[in-house]
């Protein structure tokens, strides 16, 4: 069965917006007559966890070396610092703290008022993904800009080349997402049918995360022009990331049937499930076709993912200036 759309997304199509949402707006996207209805077991999510950090340990393991002299500084003043960083880089060297980071070099470079580098995180970037991040120097940035996060107040906009022609020239995407019990740690759209195969899991066995309940997540698209890709047809978008979840705009973009290009996570035969989590049936028919997302997964193999955060713009936590920066994409 399809998925059941809201009405707003049927509403939208006549003034070119494409819109996918939940049915009637609840937290969880609704399928019929689905044969998923039992319960998983703790053991295997357990074991899929496991299986998923050590290899997530060794993909931040890899993470490229950069030193304070290799920074790309957008902005400096006393309060905060506005870094380019690029793909293949952690922004964070997580748990383990021998990891190449650009934590660690900014660290290296400005130095912080608590003299810790954990505390100048206000926000990350995904590993593959490039573009701008700021880092707070001083305790009264940190807080002002971790309030500016928690409120929504700071606009970012992504450049991505997707897979496929996108038909409307504008829209979003309003799925939410969950934790993905079957490819663990990544993420997918949360159906009422996943959710309910939780149901007799235990935190304690398979951790809080794994059952929180979906996040409401909103991604709004514009697209920048259509082109191609060694022939084959891919989208230039940008796109803004309004609830700024984990991993939020891949998902979605694979959600949609125009994964990004270079995903090879959420891309086709990625790590994690295919379209987001979601059946071939319940995507539009605008989508990139198996054999377009194969062919560009060929072409793009071993380049870096082609997703980019282009512009930030909030309010500077401290002066109260009002800011905003660029950074070009490489793609």
């Amino acid at each position: 069965m399809r998925l059941l759309w809201s009405l707003s997304a049927l509403a939208v199509t006549v003034a070119s917006v494409s819109a996918f949402a939940p049915a009637q707006n609840l937290a969880v996207v609704t399928r019929s007559g689905s044969a998923l209805n039992q319960a998983v077991a703790a053991a295997d999510v357990k074991a899929k966890q496991d299986a998923g950090l050590e290899s997530m340990k060794s993909k931040d393991a890899a993470s490229s070396a950069i030193s304070k002299d290799d920074l790309v500084i957008v902005h400096e003043d006393d309060h905060i610092v506005v870094v380019s960083k690029p793909s293949g880089v952690l922004t964070v060297p997580g748990k383990d703290e021998s990891n190449a980071s650009l934590n660690k070099a900014v660290f290296e470079r400005f130095g912080s008022e608590s003299g810790r580098m954990d505390k100048m995180v206000v926000h990350r970037l995904g590993m593959d993904t490039s573009g701008l991040v700021v880092f707070a120097r001083t305790n009264a940035a940190l807080r002002g800009m971790n309030s500016l996060f928690r409120s929504r107040k700071v606009t970012r906009k992504y450049e991505a080349l997707v897979c496929g022609h996108v038909a409307q020239d504008e829209g979003s995407i309003d799925l939410p997402l969950m934790r993905d019990y079957e490819f663990p740690p990544f993420m997918r759209v949360s159906t009422d049918d996943h959710q309910r195969a939780l149901l007799d899991l235990d935190a304690a066995e398979v951790g809080k995360k794994m059952l929180e309940s979906p996040k409401d997540s909103l991604t709004k698209y514009e697209v920048v022009s259509r082109e191609a890709l060694d022939g084959n047809d891919v989208s230039r978008v940008t796109l803004t990331s309004i609830s700024g979840r984990t991993h939020q705009l891949n998902v979605h973009c694979a959600a949609i049937g125009h994964a990004i290009v270079g995903d090879v996570v959420y891309g086709i035969n990625g790590e994690a499930a295919s379209n987001g989590g979601l059946d071939d049936a319940d995507l539009p028919e605008d989508k990139a076709s198996a054999e377009v997302q194969e062919a560009i997964a060929s072409a793009s193999a071993g380049k870096p993912m082609c997703v980019h955060a282009k512009s930030i713009s909030f309010r500077h936590p401290v002066t109260k200036e009002d800011l905003s920066f660029e950074s070009k994409s490489s793609f």
